[in-house]
């Protein structure tokens, strides 16, 4: 049974927060989330470091945990809001300097993910949210303090644009509201206002790290021409809408995304040094796509290219690890407050989504009271904080992968191999590592240990299969060297000696 009595404050609307606050209203706690910005259904409200139209890729981990809401409408009105992406699409120039493109599926079953709208999904969680008796908004309102031991929290009540005019006029300071809970749930992103004030409270172990690579955010219009766009097979959109598409360079990388407009969302990720260039330079933003992006300043427009990147922040990476993620009974932290990534295996919002899933399975195994769910919530951190570093690692590994790797032939020997096993031999329990991560919901930490044994075992297979050719050529020509008398030769010796070594062993075995 839900405790009734439970007051959960929630700190963040975006779609962790959102979903969390659905979690504990069914179980009819009673609920309040506050956010810093106002409505965030409001066009006019910019997200917090980043453009409005950023585009996410969305996958089991996020489509199981609000399916574990129980709403079934919310999950079909998400979905009809998403696009199918079958895998990637590798732009490049061949030795001619034409054009190419090369399909690498995400998976041999024909299993996708889905490209959504930031914006769209948070709109429709909190307007199922909206029709919740036990829920409360308080939008234009920031953390300034908590205390966890107290369960006190305070909250400065901002202007919202409206009152901004007459904030200036009368310079009146903005109100400060002191709020009691229960529990508290961060979900107010990498640089946590909650984080911050339980660190107070807490030991916890914290790292934040930027790798030297910024990002901007361009856009690809839809097709100008409709016979190109039914040519390319792509209904209205520039290039392939089903596709994630990449332009992969050793140090850099641009890709995009496809919107339900038809347009793309396309994000350039480059070194600092090159976007100090460039901000230097920024005529010469056309000669940089053409000579690491083929094909890409055509589809975004030369005159939009270079308003474009002189209009979008140029922004950094961040990744954030700490541990635990919770204080006592009172507060827990959850989605990039607990472990911001670096956004190149898709997995920052499905990850924040499955921290809802997993942190309430534990708060229903328990008793609904303070000691309950204090050890709820050291069951929660126990298990979350390896698999948050798992992901966090395999992020900042896909982003090489992403660069170079999907033109490897290693890389691509390797998938294909998985890809034969686990369709072939299903009974092998081969499975690719983007499969486990995308298509499943194994822990983390579990699908690391588990790519590691399957990597031991086709390294120690292709060792065997080559290794058993070579030792059989190797004693052939020992016999024949021995046999025409040549053996004194000192590397023949050596190598018929070797084989007299293994030999003796299995000989003895005809005694038992």
């Amino acid at each position: 049974m839900a405790d009734q009595s439970t007051k959960c404050l929630i700190v963040g609307a975006g779609p962790v927060g959102a979903l969390s606050a659905l979690y504990a209203a069914k179980r009819g706690w009673e609920v309040e989330v506050y956010e810093l910005r106002e409505d965030l259904r409001d066009d006019s409200t910019n997200p917090l470091n980043f453009t409005k139209s950023i585009n996410l890729a969305l996958s089991e981990r996020g489509i199981n945990a609000m399916r574990g809401t129980g709403s079934a409408n919310l999950l079909s009105s998400v979905l009809k809001e998403t696009i199918p992406m079958y895998g990637r699409m590798i732009h490049g120039e061949d030795t001619h300097g034409n054009l190419t493109e090369e399909v690498q599926l995400y998976d041999v079953h024909g299993r996708y993910i889905r490209a959504v709208d930031r914006a769209n999904l948070n709109k429709l969680l909190l307007d199922e949210l909206e029709g919740l008796h036990n829920v409360k908004f308080f939008f234009n309102h920031k953390l300034t303090g908590a205390d966890f031991q107290k369960r006190r929290a305070w909250f400065e009540q901002n202007f919202c644009r409206s009152d901004k005019d007459k904030q200036t006029r009368t310079n009146e300071r903005p109100k400060e509201i002191e709020v009691a809970f229960d529990l508290i749930l961060g979900c107010d992103g990498a640089h946590s206002s909650v984080r911050y004030h339980m660190m107070k409270f807490v030991r916890m172990n914290f790292e934040q790290t930027y790798i030297d690579t910024l990002w901007c955010e361009f856009t690809i219009p839809a097709a100008t021409s409709t016979s190109t766009a039914t040519l390319k097979g792509s209904s209205g959109y520039a290039i392939s809408p089903n596709h994630l598409h990449i332009w992969p360079g050793a140090d850099k990388m641009f890709i995009a995304i496809p919107s339900l407009d038809k347009t793309f969302t396309c994000t350039l990720f480059a070194s600092s040094a090159d976007f100090a260039a460039l901000e230097k330079h920024p005529d010469q933003i056309l000669k940089f796509f053409q000579a690491n992006f083929p094909g890409a300043a055509k589809l975004v427009g030369e005159a939009g290219l270079r308003l474009q990147f002189q209009q979008n922040p140029h922004l950094p990476l961040i990744s954030v690890k700490c541990s635990p993620h919770h204080f006592g009974s009172s507060g827990v932290i959850l989605g990039d407050a607990s472990h911001a990534m670096v956004p190149f295996y898709g997995q920052g919002m499905n990850a924040g989504l499955e921290d809802v899933r997993v942190l309430f399975q534990h708060l229903d195994s328990h008793p609904q009271s303070a000691e309950g769910r204090e050890h709820a919530l050291a069951a929660y951190s126990s298990e979350r904080v390896p698999d948050a570093h798992a992901i966090n690692d395999l992020a900042l590994a896909n982003y090489w992968e992403m660069h170079a790797g999907v033109l490897s032939p290693i890389y691509l020997l390797r998938k294909t191999v998985e890809e034969f096993l686990s369709d072939k031999f299903p009974s092998s329990g081969f499975v690719t590592q983007y499969s486990r991560v995308s298509f499943s919901n194994q822990r983390y930490s579990e699908v690391v240990q588990a790519v590691a044994k399957q990597r031991i075992i086709l390294i120690c297979g292709m060792m065997s299969t080559f290794a058993i050719p070579l030792m059989g050529l190797l004693t052939t020509w020992a016999w024949r060297w021995h046999r025409d008398g040549r053996g004194e030769i000192i590397g023949m010796k050596l190598i018929s000696g070797l084989c007299e070594k293994f030999r003796k062993p299995f000989a003895s075995l005809k005694k038992y």
